[in-house]
């Protein structure tokens, strides 16, 4: 068993790991209360999948702009000073939003705003975070500290949208959102307690702007920083219907929150499950293989999601797509901060989270405007089919990518 479960070496050898995860991990449980609360007020508001997609949309300018400064600015600033800023901004927004929703009548507008507001300082400190974790644990340690990452990142996403379903089905919208807000006090106090963590070059010179262009300039002229985001954006627009889930829920399961919440919660459930037995990956040499592997899983598993109507069976779908999407989040992470240098390493981070998080937003908006042309069930399974087509494109286009070795 311990070749098989995850390696816990970084969270004994790093007392700021440790802060790090523990404050992440409260932190996560908060925001993915949000994550479904959102989607499910602008749908019972609305009844409408586009519109659901469409609020995601709108987030994601936002999200793209705050990923891309975070990132210049943890290459020339204190990381812990900027995680504690962006944490605090962000709960802010999350208690906007559940006044807004504890009104007689909440506005959509201001939803949407406030949402759009908290994506883009969302995006500001995940670069700073994900920059981090290279400075906290030693090389060898890094398949087993994204694994970790991978592990309260999916056990967020399994017992948050499962709390959310509860709490919007017994309490309401407001509890949810204040939720979040007190989470994000927690991951302040964590952060405060971690040593300071200074850049390692000099940025000083560099106007912020141009530092930001000198990133970019970087992945351009980085074949495998393109294959890792391309691919990664293959499947999460074509391949994950999030936006649908409230209609699935509704008016193909004839259910309610508590159904919506476990919608949302299954793919954690694979993707904990599977991150808790990542020992193994650290072994795996063709890493381009695997990954590209999981990710034809992961559209396949959507595309039978979208043509069962058991409920049953459409959440063990999902959790066996997240549990596919761990395995690739997990190689990507590694192969990419592997072959970048650190003198890029907050900026190149703060495109990987712009794609990361971009990427199912604009499958949100992907899978609305599909299934308001057409259907619920065939925006699911065709954006499912689109991915596995995505990805042998991908590997024709690099198919050094398939031969990618760890070594």
């Amino acid at each position: 068993m311990p070749r098989l479960l995850v390696d816990v070496a970084p969270l004994r050898a790093s007392r700021d790991f440790r802060y790090l995860f523990a404050g992440q991990l409260v932190s996560l449980l908060g925001s993915n209360l949000t994550i479904v609360a959102v989607p499910y007020q602008v749908y019972r508001e609305t009844h409408s999948s586009l519109w659901v997609g469409m609020a995601s949309l709108i987030q994601l300018p936002f999200l793209i702009v705050g990923a891309l400064w975070g990132g210049a600015l943890s290459d020339r600033a204190d990381k812990r000073v900027l995680m504690m800023i962006g944490s605090s901004v962000l709960a802010i927004a999350s208690a906007g939003l559940a006044l807004n929703a504890h009104v007689a009548h909440s506005d959509l507008w201001t939803l949407l705003i406030l949402a759009a507001f908290a994506a883009g300082f969302a995006g500001f400190t995940g670069p700073v975070r994900g920059a981090a974790i290279p400075k906290l644990v030693a090389p060898e340690q890094l398949v087993a500290a994204y694994s970790l990452n991978q592990i309260i990142i999916n056990g967020a996403a399994v017992v948050g949208p499962s709390l959310a379903g509860i709490l919007l089905a017994s309490f309401g919208l407001f509890w949810c959102y204040l939720s979040d807000a007190l989470t994000f006090v927690a991951l302040i106090g964590a952060t405060a307690f971690m040593s300071p963590m200074k850049p390692s070059g000099e940025h000083a010179s560099v106007a912020l702007v141009r530092a930001i262009g000198d990133g970019f300039t970087y992945v351009r002229s980085h074949a495998v920083a393109q294959a890792v985001y391309l691919v990664d954006l293959n499947a999460m627009v074509f391949g994950l219907p999030r936006a649908l889930f409230p209609a699935v829920a509704l008016t193909i399961y004839h259910a309610g929150p508590r159904t919506l919440g476990l919608l949302y919660a299954a793919p954690g459930a694979g993707a904990l499950a599977m991150a808790i037995m990542t020992g193994w990956i650290a072994r795996v040499r063709r890493q381009g293989r695997l990954i590209a592997l999981s990710v034809v899983a992961w559209g396949a598993f959507m595309a039978l999601f979208g043509l069962v109507h058991v409920l049953w069976i459409g959440l063990a779908c999902l959790a066996v797509a997240g549990a596919m999407d761990v395995i690739s989040a997990v190689l990507r992470s590694t192969m990419l901060q592997r072959a970048i240098s650190d003198e890029y390493r907050g900026r190149i981070s703060s495109i990987q989270l712009a794609v990361v998080t971009g990427g199912p937003r604009l499958g949100d908006a992907e899978s609305g405007i599909v299934a308001s042309l057409t259907s619920t069930e065939f925006s699911i399974i065709s954006g499912g089919l689109a991915c596995i087509v995505g990805v042998v494109a991908l590997l024709g286009w690099r198919p050094d990518f398939w031969r990618r070795d760890a070594l």
